[in-house]
């Protein structure tokens, strides 16, 4: 069984080598892929010097830095960490027996469960995390304890039936509503968390990054869900349309006349505006069911092949 560590870097020259080290104690089989995202510190190198194969993703971002590693590696399990020294390696053993012998797709290492909130030092930070792991268990059906953990374990086929589509630090949970989508298995191991060092701040923005991981879950909960997605306008407008008309139909039938025309084309924009996002909602839930029996076709197809190379 082939195992791959994968470590996607951007400017972590004064942990790199650390993380490889305690990786490669911890995983002595594996193959460590450092994955150098145009530092300027000489993180590739120390890498290099380390024990690690570099390669280099020059399009900036986690998003493009995983799609390349999931592409490029070939292996029967990934486990993903970061290059920060946040992660301990001593629960890589138990991430990857999971994926190899449990067959879960993927293993998620829960920071939230342990130490994150304690060491963590950024309020607002912790704050995204609840707000965000909350949200998408929530509009989801999911019970995942952290959503926006880098570090995971995968499977063979969860690495290649990914669509990557997030550039930046959003793709964490894109890979969380991912799996929830596709129903895939998913295990959750509580692992400790350290901050980063002083020294070696977080490149993260709570803000700027915060928002767009709200964007993600709302952009794919309109992929994934565009009947629950529409059919909130669908209930807004149309509620809306008939409290503007019930007050223009009672006046009506108590002296029959309509005195309020503007109130009631208001009311009959509003109401076929709520049945046009009713029937976009219809319609769309039957192609996003569509991809997903195509997906578990594909999935079926993929898994055949792989047992296929491994005889």
């Amino acid at each position: 069984m082939k195992i791959a560590v994968l470590i996607p870097c951007y400017n972590e020259a004064k942990s790199i080598a650390r993380v490889v080290a305690d990786y490669r104690a911890a995983l002595p089989e594996a193959e460590i892929y450092v994955y150098d995202n145009n530092s300027t510190d000489g993180t590739d190198a120390l890498a290099r010097e380390a024990g690690a194969t570099v390669r280099y993703e020059r399009r900036q971002g986690k998003g493009n830095v995983i799609r390349t590693m999931f592409r490029e590696i070939e292996a029967d399990a990934y486990l993903m960490t970061d290059g920060d020294d946040t992660y301990p390696a001593e629960n890589a053993r138990e991430l990857v027996r999971l994926v190899l012998e449990r067959k879960v797709d993927m293993a998620v290492g829960d920071r939230l469960s342990s130490t994150y909130f304690t060491q963590n030092k950024r309020p607002f930070h912790n704050l995204g995390n609840r707000v965000v792991r909350g949200l998408v268990n929530r509009l989801f059906h999911g019970h995942i304890a952290d959503l926006m953990t880098g570090y995971r374990a995968f499977s063979y086929q969860f690495v290649k039936s990914f669509p990557v589509l997030s550039k930046g630090f959003e793709i964490e949970t894109e890979m969380s509503i991912h799996a929830l989508d596709k129903n895939l298995s998913v295990e959750s191991v509580p692992v400790s968390y350290r901050d980063r060092s002083a020294d070696n701040p977080s490149k993260l923005n709570t803000y700027t990054d915060g928002l767009r991981v709200l964007r993600t879950v709302a952009r794919l909960y309109k992929e994934y869900r565009p009947l629950s997605f529409f059919g909130v306008f669908a209930a807004v407008f149309g509620v809306s349309g008939l409290g503007l008309f019930i007050p223009v139909l009672a006046e009506y039938f108590q002296t029959g006349l309509v005195p309020r025309f503007p109130t009631l084309i208001v009311s009959g924009v509003l109401m076929t505006l709520a049945l046009l996002m009713l029937v976009c909602g219809l319609i769309l839930d039957t192609v996003a069911k569509k991809h997903r029996q195509l997906f578990e076709i594909n999935l079926n197809l993929l898994r055949a092949l792989h047992a296929r190379e491994e005889r």
